[in-house]
């Protein structure tokens, strides 16, 4: 039948053709296919023109990332340096073990043998990979750390395994010359979050982000700018070729104002020490009066940054900044800031004595015969203000700071006045994250939260540093530079500056004086600049140990009674050499067994290293 029949058949069949009846088509016929016919080449000729020449690029890109991956080449961390330029902490090449699911087998049994695998290999729990696998964002990328900076075994048993989707990319791992002095200071890295992508647009998953100490303080400054290849693979996955598409930049370094061997030698010292003692919490900061350049800071225990997991819930809180976020009574080391106060104010001779027969009886209204007893730490007899310094005398403090018979006292409002004046409601500014602030009590909020009055006894104790009355140790270290320094609350600073590879300096921390009380109270802190340097030159002074140093050193110590008075927290404070000083310093031992007596001989040795290897010409 001619229905049966196409315009294949036609062509194909030549000999047949004069068997069919020829009837003519209409020209329309023609145009319209003609018509057709041209566009359709025209289109394909377009096309062929863009394809192959104006998106060439683009196609390419595109084949290739069909059978290829991105990997990303970490940048190295910039370097941070003490003020000798001696390095506090270092990259050294290391290893992270990856996941590229792409890459897995094909078959799920396979798949879930292959992740049990490299589980076992880098001793991680198979069930929390398979989790961390589950709750992947792998919009975010197409690869996983599975572990970072993994042995020298773990390497060599994860390439010799050949195990389909896991590879191993170089890194870097920060290797401080002394992790444990310096811990709380640099701090350590870790992968960033989703929530830290969030928070920071120039964060990638898979970086690496600071998040403790200098390494976050300056995450912006340390962190360099990522490389990445393009790994290109065949049909079965080999990679064939690696082309640089950036090339990784390291990142800008730190230089400090810390002196390393100067830490390592407080660190050591000190760790001795609580170690003697069978205690175990401490802090040691040292720091130029004069400036704010932070010479030493560290805590005891402190922790490993390449062991973190093992630190987290350790006993003690290693990981814990008691230095600039441990609120703390500060004992009688509050009694140079009291005696300040009274004497601007006047009510305070300093020649003027109060006698202290050990303790001080306040009359009880409601009971004669049982009067409230304040103790002293020993009788002290007749004391004027620089022995009262001196000796420590609880008594006469009392009396100075609450007021007692006819000696007029600061009170409370007076006592937050000057605690405020010294800056101890404000953070220092110090360049470490976590910072807090101290805890000045007064009337308002005792009735508030204790639902309780004031009462002459709660300021009698704020008066000694105890009570309520708490801050850190890096404000107790500031407010005593000031008063070393003749007035000035400075900043404290432990970086100088940041510098690119070309030695281009991008920050500068300038010195920075945040109050000054020199004019106000300048005369009033020379007076009692004496009476601590006569805690040293006296043989009755709580820092007699220190008199025969070859620098002359003003001190206060101070123990504070805590936990229900079943635990003492020793503390000393000191500046040297006394006409221009150099360095103060600040030491805390929680629950010493003798109070402030067991933190002296680490001062001690403290200051005399410091004279014989920075001050000695």
């Amino acid at each position: 039948m001619r229905g049966d029949l196409n315009l294949e058949d036609i062509l194909t069949d030549r000999a047949a053709e004069e068997d069919f009846l020829e009837i003519p088509l209409a020209d329309k016929v023609f145009k319209r296919f003609l018509l057709i016919a041209g566009l359709a080449v025209l289109a394909i000729a377009v096309q062929l023109v863009y394809v192959g020449g104006v998106s060439h690029s683009f196609y390419e890109k595109r084949a290739i990332l069909n059978m290829s991956d991105v990997k990303t080449e970490v940048a190295p961390r910039g370097i941070i340096y003490d003020r000798f330029h001696k390095p506090l902490v270092a990259n050294e090449p290391a290893f992270d073990a990856v996941l590229i699911p792409s890459m897995l087998p094909v078959q799920s049994e396979q798949r879930v043998e292959t992740i049990d695998k490299v589980s076992a290999i880098l001793n991680l729990d198979t069930a929390e990979v398979r989790k961390k696998i589950g709750e992947r964002d792998w919009s975010l990328s197409a690869r996983l750390v599975l572990k970072n900076n993994i042995s020298h075994d773990e390497l060599v048993a994860v390439t010799a395994a050949e195990l389909p989707g896991i590879e191993t990319d170089p890194s870097f791992e920060r290797i401080p010359p002394s992790p444990l002095a310096f811990s709380h200071l640099i701090g350590y890295t870790g992968l960033v979050s989703e929530q830290d992508l969030s928070e920071h647009q120039d964060l990638v998953i898979d970086d690496q982000m600071g998040r403790a100490g200098l390494e976050a303080f300056y995450d912006s400054y340390l962190r360099g700018v990522d490389g990445e290849k393009m790994i290109i693979r065949n049909a079965s996955g080999k990679i064939q070729d690696e082309r640089a598409v950036r090339e990784a930049e390291i990142g800008d370094s730190l230089n400090t104002y810390i002196d390393r061997d100067f830490q390592n030698y407080f660190y050591n010292r000190l760790q001795t020490t609580i170690r003697d003692l069978g205690r175990n919490i401490g802090v040691g900061i040292a720091m130029n009066p004069q400036n704010g350049e932070v010479l030493a800071l560290f805590n005891i225990p402190s922790y490993d940054p390449n062991s973190i997991s093992e630190s987290l819930n350790a006993k003690y809180e290693p990981m814990f900044n008691r230095a600039v976020s441990g609120l703390y009574s500060p004992g009688s080391t509050i009694k140079p800031l009291v005696a300040t106060g009274a004497l601007v104010e006047g009510i305070l001779d300093p020649l003027h004595q109060i006698y202290s027969p050990g303790y001080l009886d306040v009359p009880n209204p409601y009971d004669p015969s049982n009067p409230s007893r304040f103790m002293d730490w020993r009788p002290q007899g007749w004391v004027d203000m620089y022995s009262a310094i001196a000796r420590s005398s609880n008594v006469y403090f009392y009396e100075v700071g609450g007021g007692f018979g006819d000696q007029r006292g600061l009170g409370i409002s007076g006592l937050r006045k000057w605690w405020q004046k010294f800056g101890l409601d404000q953070k220092t500014g110090i360049d470490l994250p976590g910072e807090d602030t101290g805890f000045l009590p007064d009337a308002a909020w005792k009735e508030s939260t204790k639902h309780e009055p004031w009462r002459l006894g709660d300021t009698f104790n704020v008066s000694i540093g105890q009570g309520d009355f708490a801050i850190t140790p890096v404000e107790l270290l500031d407010y005593i530079a000031a008063i070393a320094n003749g007035g000035k609350i400075v900043t404290p600073r432990n970086v100088r500056d940041a510098e690119d590879t070309k030695g281009t300096v991008l920050l500068e921390n300038k010195e920075s004086v945040r109050i000054d009380l020199s004019r106000e109270a300048g005369r009033a802190i020379s007076l009692v600049r004496q009476g601590m340097r006569d805690g040293v030159t006296k043989s009755y002074g709580t820092g007699y140990l220190l008199h025969d140093l070859p620098i002359d050193v003003a001190s206060k110590t101070g123990s504070a009674q805590v936990s229900n008075n079943t635990k003492t927290n020793a503390f000393f404070v000191g500046f040297a050499p006394y006409d221009n000083p150099e360095i103060a310093i600040v030491i805390l031992v929680e629950n010493a067994r003798e109070g402030s007596l067991n933190v002296v001989p680490v001062a001690r040795d403290v200051f005399l290293w410091y004279y014989q290897n920075r001050i000695k010409k």
